[in-house]
Order: C-alpha cells, then structure tokens, then sequence
C-alpha cells in the first residue's frame, strides 16, 4: 500500500473523513515522509488534519503549540472522540498536578497528542519531560505569531526554534491561515525549517459577499447593524472594538426577539465558555463579540460576519469573515465604515516604548550577580509582570539579554546600545501596525474590485472581476491591470532608496503596493515610481528621490 493509500485509509477509519480537502494530502504525506512542512490554508480548510493524520502513522508522540486555551480544550475533546491514541493539555488553567500528569501520560506513552501554550515550553522541567518522550512532531498552529511582521505577533513564540532543538530536532509542521510572503519567510527562518515543503491554498473564498457600508454617526452605524443582523438568516457573528458595544449590541439584538450574547475578555471564564458552547450547539442566534471570540472556532452554517467598527488590519479581517460560509453556502461579510474609526486604530498603533525603563532592565542584568529571575527584576523596578515582559521581548530580540529554560535572565549588554536597538526595532513595528491600517483604509475606500483588493493584500491575483462584492454588483468596479505588464512582478523583490528592501505585494489601478521591511505597506503611484526610478528590481540600487 502507498503512503498516499495509508493515509487515506487512517483519515477514513479513524477519524471518519472519506475524502481530503485540497492541500491536505500533499501535506500529509510530506509530513510522514520527515520534511518539515509549512501549510497556509484559509480558516476553515482543515489544518489540523494535517497533522493528526499523519501522528497516527508516525512512531512518536505529537508536541502542538497552540496559542489559546479554549482551542487546545477543543482539539483535546476532539481527539477523545476517536481513536488516535489519546490527547491531553497542558496549560495555566490547570494545576501543576494536572500538567505533571499530562506530561507523564506523554512520556508513558498514553497519549499521541499534548497541547502547550508557548510559555509553558520556557519551562526546563516541560522540555526535559517532552524530550524524554522522544517527539516525532513538533506543531505549530497559528504560526503567523512568531514573526515580527504579522499581524498577531507574540514574542513567546520567538523561543520555539530553540525548543525545537532542545527537543531531538522532530520534523516540524507551521500551520496558519494567514501570511504573505514575508511572513512565511520569517516563520521559516525562527523555526529553523530545513528545507521545507511549502504549500500555501488559495485565500480567496468565493462564496462570501464582501460589502462596505458607509456611515456618518454612530447612531447610523448602530440602526445599520441591527438591521442588516435581524433581517439576514442566521446564526451570525458582530465584531465590535470594545467590551461595552458588544454588551450593547446583544441586549439591543435581544430586544428585537433575537437570542443574542456578549462574548469578551471581561466575562468570567465559565460565562464565555457558554457563550461558545450554547453558539457550536445552534442555541443562539447572534453572538457580539470582541477579537477574543472566534479563533479555532469550526462551525460551518455561519451566514454572516459583521464588524460595527473597523478592523486593526486585513490579516484580522480576513481570519475574522472565514469564519462565516465554511459550509461552502453563500454568506455575508460586511464591514460598517467611517474614516474616524481608523483615528483610533492608527493611536493603538503609535504607542511609544520606555526608554528609561529599558535602560534600567538592561543594567540591572548586566550587573546582577547571576541570573535574575523576573519576579525580582518586576519588583526591583515597581514593574508590573506583563509590562516587564514587553520590555524583556524587546531586549530579547536584540540579543541584549537571554532567557535562559527556567525563565531567568542573564547578558551583558552595552545598555545605551540595548536600548538604542530595542528602540529601533519597537519603531519599525510601530510603523508596519500603521502601515495595516493604511491598508484597511484602502479596502474600504477601493472604487475597484474588493476581493481583488483582499487578495492583493496576501500576494495573489485574481484575473477577473469576482462579481460577488459590492463594487461588482454596482458596477463600478474595473478590472485591474496586468501586472506582467509591469518590471515589477507580484511577489518579487525591489529596492527604495529610503524604505530598503521590499516585496511586491498588489496593483490597483495605477497603484503598485509593496511590503517593505522596515516600513509596512506602501502604496505608490506606478507612473511616479516609473518616472523618477523609485524602485529597483532585486538587488539594484535606486536613486535617491
């Protein structure tokens, strides 16, 4: 039997799938074949099945890093339902008795699976224990966070190229379902995959509308919404940007005679999880949620996403409509717009970086005896832990300190130079969140075809009009330009004289997008850039100007 047969006939017997998305094979089969293996697929294609398939053909137990809890608990519970030896998490709402047998069920070999948010993986007794039990597999899931450049970043995640060498060096599978090519070349890179095979699906999602509605008020906004929620059929979600408009807005929707919840990060934990629960079951209608709902969530009849505000970039919004129509049945996305709203998502992302702050930590590790722990540092500085994190993430990535398994710092760095570094990078970040929500901007203002906008933002083109958002439907949209016509093909690399290197991301019209290093998303005119040498192909030198 061929190693495709295997593993169709594992996907059928043992967790009921008699046929395999797009994608998932190729993928599948170069994971039981050793590679390591970067998958980007759109929300609901089905990335996990490519790596609990192949965890049944391989000997060896499967280590996934997955960033939220509640996802974890969801693969955990789905995994208990078939016969693919066993799956267990470990995490903070455990206790430590729990994740010690967790770990132990691991190294005995009664369990295939274990789950970790990233930090647990900082822990020296965790990495011992899962190196004990000789890993064939290392996952993971949202892959998207590790790099600078995404829209998600977490530094916890920077630390897993190292885990994975601590580890044996297992083959190591990247899953996300959003990155262009930036991005999968930096989660590459802090992995350290050797070679890997990399399969990126199609983004576009055919079947959803994608529709702007403009407004002048929040009082428009708010009658828009509700009735675009009550009058499309159900269930739905609504995207709103605080804690009290999603409250609002499900009292209001309960108000109509629709079963409407808030779902948001000031709900206690049992609250949330019934949110969900009563939502996956069909026992609401409409759930109002900030950011915090939605990730792993897998129910298929979604008929409409609604976002009451702006989102903070299109890498959010297009993780956030996917979660409507993965039936493949037509749904709704639509985004209620006034250019004020984007005033505030551009003051989130200028946040400023302490300097004072920074020098201070680097100092304090420069001449502590040994290592310090950061309980000691967060006290020694009136710091809370969250914000002496940050602070840490930013030296860290300097190479100005290390976080040595047990969490400890230790370094010697040249503080003045530490923070001048961490500085500058913190600077490039900032200006890459702007540069997202320029780009969020330019979909909502496109007088040209949406999806192809949407999908220019990930580095693909389609060819023709997609006839299904509300620039096709009104027919104003024109069809874009061929980019082979330019000396600047998509995906390519090009030089500015000023921004340094850059990929070319998208054309509109007589504008070419390019995702710059150092600086985000711009969006030049194509005749300027032609006429005054702005750009270069690859490693050419542009004129000043």
């Amino acid at each position: 039997m061929s190693r495709a047969d295997d593993i169709r006939r594992t996907a059928e017997q043992v967790f009921g799938w008699p046929t395999l998305r797009p994608g998932q094979l190729e993928a599948m089969e170069a994971v039981v074949a050793g590679r390591d293996v970067l998958v980007v697929m759109p929300t609901g294609a089905g990335k996990s099945a490519v790596y609990q398939v192949p965890a049944v053909l391989v000997e060896g137990p499967t280590v996934v890093v997955s960033p939220l809890i509640a996802l974890q608990r969801d693969q955990v519970t789905g995994l208990t339902d078939v016969e693919a030896g066993g799956a267990v998490q470990a995490n903070s709402s455990l206790s430590a008795t729990a994740r010690s047998a967790a770990l132990e069920a691991v190294v005995a070999g009664d369990a295939e699976f274990i789950f970790l948010a990233p930090e647990q993986l900082a822990k020296d007794e965790v990495l011992e224990a899962l190196a004990a039990a000789r890993p064939s597999m290392f996952v993971v899931d949202e892959a998207h966070c590790i790099s600078s450049w995404g829209h998600d970043f977490r530094p916890d995640y920077l630390r897993l190229g190292t885990v994975v060498e601590r580890l044996g060096r297992p083959r190591v599978l990247a899953l996300t379902a959003t990155a262009s090519p930036p991005v999968r070349a930096e989660i590459v890179e802090r992995l350290g995959m050797r070679d890997p095979v990399q399969l990126v699906q199609g983004f576009d999602r055919p079947n959803l509308s994608l529709d702007v509605e403009w407004v002048r008020t929040d009082e428009q906004r708010r009658e828009a919404v509700l009735l675009r929620a009550m009058g499309s059929p159900k269930p739905g979600l609504v995207y709103t940007a605080t804690r009290a408009s999603a409250d609002a807005y499900a009292a209001a929707l309960a108000d109509l005679g629709a079963d409407a919840a808030a779902y948001h990060a000031g709900l206690r934990a049992a609250d949330r999880t019934a949110v969900q629960e009563r939502f996956m079951a069909g026992e609401l209608d409409v759930v109002v949620a900030t950011t915090a709902f939605g990730m792993g969530i897998d129910k298929a009849d979604v008929r409409f996403v609604l976002h009451a505000e702006v989102a903070d970039s299109l890498d959010s919004y297009y993780q956030e409509i996917g979660r409507a129509g993965r039936d493949g049945e037509p749904a709704e996305a639509v985004l209620y717009y006034r250019p004020e709203d984007l005033g505030l998502r551009q003051f989130f992302a200028s946040g400023g970086v302490d300097e004072q702050a920074l020098q201070k930590v680097a100092t304090l590790v420069k001449h502590a005896p040994g290592p310090v722990s950061p309980a000691e540092l967060a006290e020694e500085m009136g710091l809370s832990s969250t914000r002496l994190v940050g602070l840490v993430n930013l030296l860290e990535q300097v190479a100005a300190v290390e976080v040595l398994p047990d969490g400890r710092l230790t370094g010697d760095p040249v503080p003045s130079d530490a923070v001048a570094a961490a500085v500058a990078v913190a600077e490039s970040r900032r200006r890459v969140e702007r540069s997202r929500v320029d780009m969020m901007r330019g979909y909502a203002e496109t007088q040209g075809c949406r999806r192809q906008y949407l999908l220019g933002y990930f580095g693909e083109r389609l060819e023709q009009l997609c006839g299904n958002c509300d620039s096709c439907l009104a027919g104003a949209a024109a069809t874009a330009p061929d980019p082979a016509a330019s000396p600047f093909p998509l995906d390519s690399e090009v030089q500015h004289a000023t921004w340094g290197t850059g990929v070319v991301m998208s054309y509109e019209g007589d504008r070419i997008t390019v995702l710059f290093q150092e600086e985000g998303y711009k969006t030049l005119s194509l005749d300027a850039v032609l006429a005054n040498g702005l750009l270069t192909s690859g490693a050419e030198q542009p004129a000043a100007g």
